[in-house]
C-alpha cells in the first residue's frame, strides 16, 4: 500500500487518531444539522382560507391539522359545500408543505446532502400535491361521492413524520 493509505495511517498512530477524531466530530456536525432541521420542520405550521374566509385550516409538516376555524358564513352553508370547502382549504395548505419543508432543509443542510434533500421533498410533493388551481373545483370533479363511511384509520406503524 501507499503511504497515504492504510500503511501510512498504521506508522503513525497519532495522525491514525487525528483522522478518527476529524471524521467523528464531521459526523457529529452532520448529525446536529439534520436534527436542528428537523426540530424546525417539527415547528412548520400553515394555514389558508377558503376565498370567502368563513374556513381556515392550519396544518403540521406532516400533513396533520393543528386547526380548524369557521366564521358564522359557514354555519349557512350546505354540510356537503362545507365539507368540501374544508377539504379544499386542508389540501391548499397542505400543498405548501414540501417547498416549506424544503427551505428549511435548505437553511439547515445547504447542499451537503442533495440526494436526501430531494428524496424527502419528492415524497412530500406525492402525499401533499399542488393544487391545479385555486379555484373551487366543481361538484363532482375529481372527488368520488360520498359514502357516509369513515375513512380507514391509518396504519399504526405509519407515522406520518417526514423523518
Amino acid at each position: 500500500m501507499t503511504a497515504g493509505g492504510l500503511d501510512g495511517l498504521m506508522r503513525d498512530p497519532e495522525q491514525a487518531a487525528a483522522s478518527v477524531d476529524a471524521w467523528a466530530e464531521g459526523l457529529a456536525a452532520k448529525a446536529d444539522r439534520y436534527r436542528a432541521a428537523q426540530e424546525r420542520t417539527e415547528e412548520i405550521r400553515l394555514s389558508s382560507a377558503n376565498n370567502d374566509g368563513s374556513v381556515r385550516v392550519t396544518v403540521r409538516a406532516d400533513g396533520s391539522i393543528t386547526d380548524l376555524a369557521l366564521t358564522g358564513r359557514a354555519r349557512s352553508m350546505p354540510l356537503d359545500e362545507l365539507s368540501a370547502q374544508i377539504l379544499t382549504t386542508m389540501r391548499r395548505a397542505q400543498a405548501r408543505i414540501a417547498d416549506r419543508v424544503g427551505e428549511v432543509l435548505t437553511e439547515e443542510i445547504g447542499d451537503e446532502d442533495p440526494q436526501t434533500h430531494a428524496m424527502m421533498v419528492d415524497n412530500l410533493r406525492v402525499r401533499f400535491p399542488d393544487l391545479e388551481t385555486d379555484e373551487e373545483p366543481d361538484e363532482g370533479e375529481d372527488e368520488p361521492p360520498a359514502t357516509g363511511k369513515a375513512a380507514p384509520a391509518p396504519d399504526e406503524d405509519d407515522n406520518n413524520n417526514p423523518w
